[in-house]
């Protein structure tokens, strides 16, 4: 489905890939002007403009929405890593960097995009998070950790931003068939199908879906929401 976002500036967190990319193009396709965060500015979207940003850095967040020159009305918090280990074993640096750029990063975009949103009356802002910030995980403790608070940082804000016009919310995915798990072992693809209650495993285009959903105008009356989009994983 086809979502619109005439004359809205839209920003997407780690949009060079996978499910970011797949959101950036479905902004686009929708009318939005797209403007793409990330470590590199290479491949990007056709018709996006990418932006080499430091997401765990406030002054590069800040550097770079202020480059935009204009309110952003949209903004998806994509960005994240994995530095996968049990937790006795995880070293300071593993925990922390995962903390910074899964879940400081999303404290940076919404301060330095919050304002312009505010003046303007209107925001949608989805947060990407995890049924394993929903659940836990074995070997994801720092991840499960960044995304839990991603939960509450998106119920906070959806209070605090609401009565500005502004709505948000999270999409938690499980396992997602991209290019990077389609490189699993299949063992670990077949693990997820078996906790799932139906009989496939979403791809990019159906979290990209929930996304566009909650970032258009059919979703105004929706905050403070996590929609799971994991084919029943977490049932």
């Amino acid at each position: 489905m086809k979502w619109e976002f005439p004359g809205r500036v839209a920003v997407v967190t780690g949009g060079l890939r996978g499910i970011g990319r797949t959101i950036a193009e479905g902004l686009m396709a929708g009318g939005a002007e797209v403007h793409v965060f990330d470590r590199d500015a290479a491949e990007a979207p056709a018709g996006a403009t990418a932006h080499v940003v430091d997401v765990a850095n406030s002054a590069s967040v800040n550097a770079a929405f202020a480059a935009i020159g204009k309110p952003v009305h949209l903004l998806v918090n994509n960005a994240g890593i994995t530095r996968d280990r049990t937790l006795l074993k995880m070293s300071d640096e593993e925990w922390r960097s995962v903390i910074d750029v899964n879940l400081t990063s999303a404290f940076n975009t919404i301060r330095a995009a919050g304002p312009g949103m505010v003046a303007a009356g209107v925001g949608r802002i989805v947060n990407m998070i995890s049924i394993n910030g929903l659940r836990g995980k074995v070997g994801q403790g720092n991840y499960a950790a960044s995304k839990a608070g991603m939960v509450g940082l998106t119920k906070s804000a959806a209070k605090e931003l609401g009565s500005k016009g502004v709505t948000v919310n999270a999409v938690a995915p499980g396992m997602v068939l991209t290019e990077m798990t389609l490189k699993l072992d299949q063992q670990f693809r077949d693990k997820a199908l078996a906790e799932a209650a139906l009989s496939i495993l979403p791809d990019t285009n159906d979290i990209a879906n929930a996304v566009l959903f909650l970032l258009s105008d059919a979703a105004r009356c929706i905050t403070g929401e996590v929609i799971k989009v994991d084919s029943g994983q977490y049932i």
